[in-house]
């Protein structure tokens, strides 16, 4: 693999400015990118905001206004003290596959070992008032992957995102939280304990400021995260029109595959997956059904960021002990 054009890590001064430009309002990564286009580095944007010069505006001709050094200052303070770091697109460590989204976000704020986010991984989303059926299915394909050392990605919602979260902790496996808030407001609040377990052993990441309570609009983002830094993505039961089938439908867009496992048809929260089978999604009953899918997956992925998906190591099993009761 060729040495990486990106810097191992920032300058401070460098991250400061990444920063202030990513919080600012009128900001989001098609800006940047003209930003960066047109001055180069961070700072040179920075400053020539700054200072008034011409350059591209906001939504509606508005003014780029950077957000506040000392906010920017407080908040890479009160994260790296809660051990969290953040993660460019100009630092090598930004996540290869959601590096080359269209929609790639700025700035990551991160907690845990960041290098899974490096790693050959699958999305597992669902319904968050799922079946107990649909719980226990989550579970153990977010198991079996995790046992045949692919990164199980997901959410952190109610329901199906905590059974994949739950069933990839079980076999002390790898697993990643996207979350819509800050790395400081878990949501939901009785996931507080399983958010921290991820960062202990896997890793947990936002684009959202420390403090950002999460709210509806946020997760869009959120599921983009998911769907960008996936090979493919699993749907576990999911209504029409759902949150669900908008990270399905981002993953499509990415050039992701998408597995989908059969319900009932009579149960509204099978529909939207049932439909994604109809139009092309694999079946999927097991990881049996997904595993055959992987290194086509990698191979097809362009060259520039094919190599930095290996497999994780499988981890030794542990003593078998009782699942995790679902939480719905």
């Amino acid at each position: 693999m060729s040495a990486s054009p990106f810097p191992a890590s920032l300058p401070f001064g460098t991250l400061v400015a990444c920063l202030r430009l990513a919080r600012a309002e009128q900001v989001g990564p098609r800006q940047w990118h003209r930003l960066i286009a047109l001055y180069k580095t961070p700072e040179a944007a920075l400053e020539a905001l700054s200072n008034g010069r011409n350059g591209p505006s906001g939504r509606s001709g508005k003014t780029l206004v950077p957000a506040p050094e000392a906010a920017i200052l407080r908040e890479i303070e009160a994260t790296l003290a809660m051990g969290g770091q953040f993660l460019t697109l100009l630092d090598a460590g930004y996540p290869a596959p959601l590096r080359h989204v269209p929609d790639a976000p700025i700035v990551l704020s991160a907690l845990g070992d960041t290098t899974c986010l490096h790693k050959a991984g699958i999305g597992i989303v669902g319904a968050r008032n799922a079946s107990a059926a649909g719980l226990r299915l989550a579970e153990s394909l977010s198991t079996e992957l995790v046992e045949a050392g692919v990164v199980v990605v997901s959410g952190l919602a109610r329901g199906i995102d905590t059974a994949a979260h739950r069933g990839a902790l079980h076999r002390q496996g790898l697993t990643i939280a996207a979350i819509a808030g800050g790395l400081d407001r878990p949501y939901p609040p009785e996931n507080a304990a399983l958010q921290k377990r991820i960062a202990e052993q896997g890793a947990v990441i936002t684009e959202a400021p420390l403090g950002t309570a999460p709210m509806g609009r946020h997760f869009p983002r959120r599921n983009r995260l998911i769907a960008g830094l996936a090979l493919g993505c699993v749907v576990v039961e999911a209504a029409p029109h759902s949150g669900t089938l908008i990270t399905a439908r981002m993953a499509s867009e990415y050039g992701r595959e998408l597995f989908a496992v059969p319900g009932s048809p009579l149960d509204p929260r099978c529909r939207g997956s049932n439909n994604l089978i109809r139009n092309g999604a694999v079946l999927t009953e097991s990881a049996a059904d997904i595993l055959p899918h992987i290194d086509s997956l990698r191979a097809g992925m362009p060259p520039v960021w094919q190599d930095t998906l290996p497999l994780s190591a499988p981890r030794p099993n542990p003593a078998p002990r009782a699942p995790s009761p679902p939480d719905a």
